[in-house]
């Protein structure tokens, strides 16, 4: 089975895999991780399949879905990829890029693995997260764990450790302080660093109208 064909293979798996998915971790979500992938890994020394089977299958089956199990989604991938014959050394490079890619991972001391075609689909999962889309994709989530939009007397935790992240119910405007407003900082590449400078501005000009018209002062 030639490349094109694997990736194709994976696309529809993806699609039928996440129908009915929360909107925030969709299909469409996944597109655009995998389009923000191609786009950065042109200026990058990458193996293409690689990352763009570890942009495709890397919200195969989030943790935050599947009761916090972070095993389910690599499991998937691993059975899925073996079902195609993609070669094992591939396989272990997806596999680990699932394992490593989430934020609360980065909040972990311990040591992790590191790869090229890590931080290429890391950059391009978390431009996802920011600007216009990120803002979407927040609040979006929010209303579906029915979370407060903001509440004053709620501050944000600036030094939450992976346990306490993933067991937030914060309101969604403590989750631009907690993680996403932290992102511009993280990018790996200088690709990904100058697609997030534009949409992290976003987001603060976002905010900055958020707390005027909360304030009844726009």
């Amino acid at each position: 089975m030639s490349n094109t064909q694997i990736i194709e293979e994976t696309i529809a798996f993806v699609k039928e895999t996440l129908k009915g998915a929360e909107g925030g971790h969709d299909w469409f979500h996944i597109q655009r991780v995998f389009k923000n992938t191609l786009l950065i890994a042109k200026d990058e020394k990458v193996d293409v399949l690689v990352v763009s089977l570890g942009s495709l299958l890397h919200d195969i089956a989030d943790a935050k879905f599947n009761g916090g199990d972070e095993s389910v989604g690599p499991k998937m991938a691993y059975e899925f990829l073996t079902s195609l014959e993609v070669d094992k050394k591939t396989i272990h490079h997806v596999v680990k890029i699932i394992e490593n890619i989430s934020y609360k991972s980065s909040l972990e001391s311990k040591k992790r693995f590191t790869s090229k075609e890590l931080e290429v689909v890391q950059d391009a999962d978390r431009l996802d997260a920011i600007g216009a889309i990120g803002i979407a994709r927040a609040f979006n989530y929010g209303g579906f764990k029915n979370r407060e939009l903001y509440n004053p007397e709620i501050a944000p935790n600036l030094k939450m450790t992976k346990e306490e992240y993933k067991k937030s119910k914060a309101p969604t405007i403590n989750h631009f302080y907690e993680k996403l407003l932290l992102l511009k900082d993280k990018m790996n590449t200088e690709s990904g660093k100058k697609l997030a400078e534009k949409r992290h501005q976003f987001m603060l000009e976002f905010l900055e109208q958020f707390y005027k018209e909360w304030n009844g002062n726009a």
